[in-house]
């Protein structure tokens, strides 16, 4: 059976696996080809919960952006956000809150491309190709759109993206770079890997991550909190994802570590 490559972006090739079409099919996107199918699910034999941890996560990330757009928040900084699948930011943002702004940034220029293609004739929003290590550039190039005003409050979404920045990278020093460049009544948002909570072959098998070219760097608790200086977490504070303002449809089980991430989102006063 042919799949159609309708939606693709010239110059993109089908034939290789995407990391951002991978992260789609987790998802249950539909921007994904056999080569991602494949890769995801040779990534999940590996790292056990994975599809489970990336689904949570993005229903986090939901549940937060109505919460910010409830607080008021009409800009968002979507940091890491891969390809814009079913239910994404802009679409819970505007359906929360008309008028609201989202600018995308992502380091992989296959989602760059294909959340252009995707996002083609949606106003409000825009797309920017970036490394979340380089703080100045986002904010410049987010200012550069008319997409965001740094004088007012911004929420910026650093959801599953920290993880993939080693410690000899610093990431501590990009959050406060972004951190530093918000007004006061911004939000962050940050769900992070850890290994707190879990068995000692969990841990072992997310570190052969390492094997397919993108390795997790697991982070305590004390040290995702670390990340939000200077702000003041939200209640729930900073809990394993499904723990984080549960909706009645996402009832938490008994074993909410088990998606080996937490989340947390802050205000800054």
């Amino acid at each position: 059976m042919t799949e159609t490559t309708d939606w693709v972006p010239a110059g993109i090739d089908v034939n290789r696996p995407s990391a951002a079409r991978v992260y789609d099919y987790f998802l249950g996107g539909a921007h994904n080809f056999a080569v991602d199918r494949a890769l995801a699910e040779q990534i999940a034999s590996m790292t056990p919960n994975i599809g489970e941890t990336m689904r949570s996560n993005r229903v986090f990330l939901r549940r937060a952006v109505r919460f910010l757009a409830e607080q008021g928040v009409r800009q968002f900084l979507d940091i890491g956000s891969g390809i814009p699948t079913a239910g994404n930011v802009h679409e819970i943002a505007l359906d929360a809150a008309p008028g609201s702004r989202v600018v995308y940034v992502d380091i992989d220029p296959v989602a760059v491309e294909h959340s252009r293609a995707i996002l083609s004739g949606v106003g409000g929003t825009g797309v920017i190709c970036a490394d979340v290590r380089d703080a100045d550039r986002i904010i410049a190039e987010s200012e550069k759109l008319g997409l965001i005003d740094f004088a007012e409050p911004v929420a910026v979404l650093l959801a599953g993206v920290l993880h993939f920045v080693p410690d000899s990278d610093d990431p501590g020093a990009a959050v406060a770079a972004l951190r530093d460049a918000l007004v006061p009544g911004s939000y962050l948002l940050i769900s992070h890997a850890t290994g707190d909570g879990q068995p000692p072959e969990v841990i072992e098998a997310q570190r052969l991550s390492s094997r397919t070219g993108t390795e997790i760097a697991l982070r305590t608790g004390e040290e995702v909190t670390a990340y939000f200086s200077g702000f003041d977490l939200v209640e729930p504070g900073l809990v394993f994802i499904p723990q984080w303002r549960p909706d009645a449809q996402d009832p938490v089980d008994e074993h909410p570590e088990r998606v080996g991430a937490y989340a947390g989102v802050a205000r800054k006063g």
